[in-house]
């Protein structure tokens, strides 16, 4: 079933990177279905912490990116003014060291208020880096 509420491209949701963490970290929009976004992001020098692993909090900005701006295009632009993260978790599970992370974001519970999601970070090996539990608030439009 189709989740999506406003139409979207992979380049209009990568243009939002722009002058933010997003862009800093090389956050990148990778794609999409019916019930699922995908993003990804580098272990490079700006991911890594000083033991060379990615780091967890980096972990966790990916996973917000991909769930907040997935909030969004579930909702429709006049039943809505933006959505924000209320909590999110992370449990890090596997250390990555190089390459690019993917972050594949699902809905748990889209509801009119709050919506859950389920994200699951893997490497380029396809093992389980990161699980990431998002809740998110729609703010209602005035």
């Amino acid at each position: 079933m189709k989740i999506w509420k406003r139409p979207f491209t992979l380049e209009q949701l990568n243009s939002l990177s722009a002058n933010n963490m997003g862009e800093q970290l090389d956050i990148r929009f990778s794609d999409f279905g019916d019930d699922y976004l995908c993003a990804t992001m580098p272990v490079d020098h700006r991911t890594k912490q000083p033991l060379g692993l990615l780091h967890g909090g980096a972990s966790v900005v990916l996973a917000e990116t991909v769930g907040s701006v997935a909030s969004v295009l579930c909702t429709k632009p006049e039943e809505s003014s933006g959505v924000v993260g209320i909590e999110v978790n992370a449990n890090h599970l596997r250390s990555a060291r190089e390459g690019r992370v993917t972050a594949t974001c699902r809905p748990l519970r889209i509801g009119k208020k709050i919506h859950v999601w389920d994200i699951k970070i893997h490497d380029q090996q396809n093992r389980l880096i990161c699980v990431s539990r998002l809740t998110t608030m729609v703010q209602s439009s005035p």
